[in-house]
């Protein structure tokens, strides 16, 4: 885990793949942030913290989360995939960062590797979704119906060659594993993701939560992190160096 900014009202982490976003056990997120948070407070800080500006997400009158703060999710990622989140400090910033989820203020990109290219190397994708709470797998279905969700995104093809194809993703909608059965529908799975037709089965699909832009301290925010080179991503690091 890597933590990437950080202020009173807010905190912005990789998450590594295999561990839960969300939850209350000692092994997922918010413990595990929270340990972290901790002992970096107990450290001498080379330079005195810088303030941390008032907004919509941070007030003047909040205090710092010294040893003692909590972590709220304000988002989700499924546990087999890494990479940016963001959480919330106090329940002001937590309230905060979820309107502005719900009114379409903060954009998540991630990027995938498909097993092969998609027939246009950029486009949108519009399905309709029912999520099978039992089976923990999601569907593409013609018509809605209790339980289905409308899920929207956009791609775009960064590099393909003999080991897949590279795509950054924009998601405008939120669904249990819409990506993963977005592309799989269309015959391209991603790299690794056995459950969604990958003939490589892997412990995490080749998915990562790339940038997320939103509202923090009065001002827009894009935080962005890369997957390591390694792996499933070692054939796209001269692409991925390329992305801003």
């Amino acid at each position: 885990m890597e933590i990437l900014e950080q202020n009173a009202a807010y905190v912005v982490c990789i998450k590594p793949a295999g561990i839960p976003s969300q939850g209350e056990g000692p092994e997922a997120m918010p413990a595990r942030l929270a340990a972290e948070l901790r002992a970096l407070s107990a450290q001498p800080a080379a330079h005195p913290p810088a303030q941390p500006a008032a907004g919509p997400s941070a007030s003047p009158a909040e205090p710092s989360l010294g040893l003692h703060g909590e972590i709220y999710p304000v988002h989700r990622l499924d546990q087999t995939v890494g990479g940016v989140m963001v959480y919330a400090r106090t329940k002001q910033a937590a309230a905060a960062l979820s309107r502005a989820i719900q009114e379409g203020r903060m954009e998540k990109e991630y990027l995938a590797v498909l097993t092969k290219p998609m027939a246009e190397p950029h486009g949108t994708l519009r399905d309709l979704l029912y999520h099978d709470r039992v089976k923990n797998k999601t569907y593409v279905v013609k018509r809605k119906r209790n339980g289905v969700k409308e899920a929207v995104l956009d791609y775009e093809t960064l590099a393909s060659g003999a080991e897949g194809t590279l795509v950054r993703v924009h998601l405008h909608t939120g669904r249990t594993h819409q990506i993963r059965v977005q592309f799989a529908s269309r015959g391209m799975p991603l790299v690794g993701d056995g459950k969604y037709g990958s003939r490589k089965n892997a412990a995490s699909p080749a998915l990562w939560s790339y940038a997320l832009t939103l509202p923090m301290g009065g001002a827009i925010a894009r935080i962005r992190a890369l997957p390591e080179a390694a792996g499933v991503w070692a054939p796209f690091e001269q692409a991925l160096r390329m992305l801003t």
